[in-house]
């Protein structure tokens, strides 16, 4: 997933070779409101304004989105607590 639609803004993939970016345009990640308080996504920023108007630079940034989604699936998953985990035999 290189994207996400919420409340009418589009949210793309980061991380930390591509956040750099977003802070230069001011942009913040996605948030949302839970029963327990507000939680940020940091792994989806919202994409700026000004690529709604041109195409190239969105495709850039849409390929840089792609290259996080994919840096992102090769990373191992962080391991489930072990309270959680049933003892190995």
């Amino acid at each position: 997933m290189i994207a996400l639609v919420a409340r009418g803004e589009i949210y793309l993939k980061a991380d930390a070779e591509t956040i750099p970016s977003f802070e230069q345009e001011g942009r913040a990640p996605f948030r949302y409101a839970t029963k327990n308080g507000e939680h940020v996504l940091t792994s989806y920023w919202r994409m700026p304004d000004r690529l709604y108007d041109d195409p190239d630079q969105l495709a850039r940034w849409a390929r840089n989105a792609l290259a996080a989604a994919l840096r992102a699936k090769g990373k191992p998953k962080k391991a489930k607590s072990t309270a959680t985990r049933k003892p190995k035999r």
